[in-house]
């Protein structure tokens, strides 16, 4: 899964970068190097303005909360659990499905977090793997990122949901995919990537063939992305600062 991320380019720097027409951002976009779930993070989209026509769809960037919430929720709650959508069900699954269809966006990012279970917490020996069982697994965070420093573009979903005081929230999801080569020995899965001469087709409303969607989206190459461990402090949603991001000289 991919459950924390970095996002601090600057405001206009992204709506340069994704060629955006409508700033829809409402508060200033301050860096986000812990970016977790039910924060709001920027995403990039193409929309109709409201009881307009499709063909006046324009390309805006806003913020969203992170974790989808289906149309037919009862609550919030709900998106807690839904950060992530697999690549391989999220055209069958219910929640995903007509957001997969015409909702999608992009979720600008600088590089993801995973973690990786220390050699020290795995052993064959039956016995001692129970002792073990009952401790929690050591893990090392690590960052990953493109090695040319470009900008992430992680494919996402988006939705709307109306709330019982009547109020629409926007929130949103990221398609995850198996992590190829070195970076699956990290963790198994990692962010869909779209890269930039896809997203004028990915994020096209009009687009709705769903084996033509998935067809844009194929997995990153490992060649592509560098991987180094990084501070423990990310553990904690409470640290936040460029520093998470740095190299880690001593494990953690």
């Amino acid at each position: 899964m991919c459950g924390r991320y970095a996002t601090a380019r600057a405001r206009q720097e992204l709506i340069d970068e994704f060629q955006v027409q409508v700033d829809a951002v409402e508060k200033d976009l301050q860096p986000d190097y812990n970016v977790a779930p039910t924060k709001q993070v920027p995403v990039v989209l193409t929309r109709a303005p409201k009881d307009e026509p499709e063909d006046a769809a324009q390309r805006m960037l806003r913020t969203v909360r992170w974790g989808l919430v289906p149309v037919w929720a009862k609550d919030l709650s709900i998106g807690s659990r839904m950060i992530n959508a697999r690549f391989e069900t999220v055209h069958e699954k219910p929640a995903y499905r007509r957001a997969f269809a015409k909702r999608r966006c992009l979720l600008p990012a600088d590089g993801y977090f995973e973690w990786y279970v220390l050699e020290d917490s795995r052993t064959d020996d039956p016995a001692e793997g129970e002792k073990k069982a009952k401790k929690k697994p050591q893990k090392q965070p690590f960052f990953i990122h493109p090695k040319d420093g470009a900008v992430m573009a992680m494919a996402g979903l988006y939705e709307l949901w109306k709330s019982p005081e009547n109020e629409w929230v926007w929130t949103c999801t990221v398609i995850t995919t198996d992590a190829p080569d070195e970076l699956g020995r990290i963790h198994d899965r990692m962010p869909m990537i779209v890269t930039p001469d896809r997203w004028d087709a990915w994020l096209d409303p009009g687009l709705t063939d769903t084996d033509q969607v998935r067809e844009l989206l194929t997995p990153a190459m490992a060649r592509n992305f560098e991987a180094y461990p990084v501070s423990k402090a990310v553990n904690s949603v409470k640290n936040n600062g460029p520093e998470l991001i740095q190299p880690s000289t001593n494990g953690g």
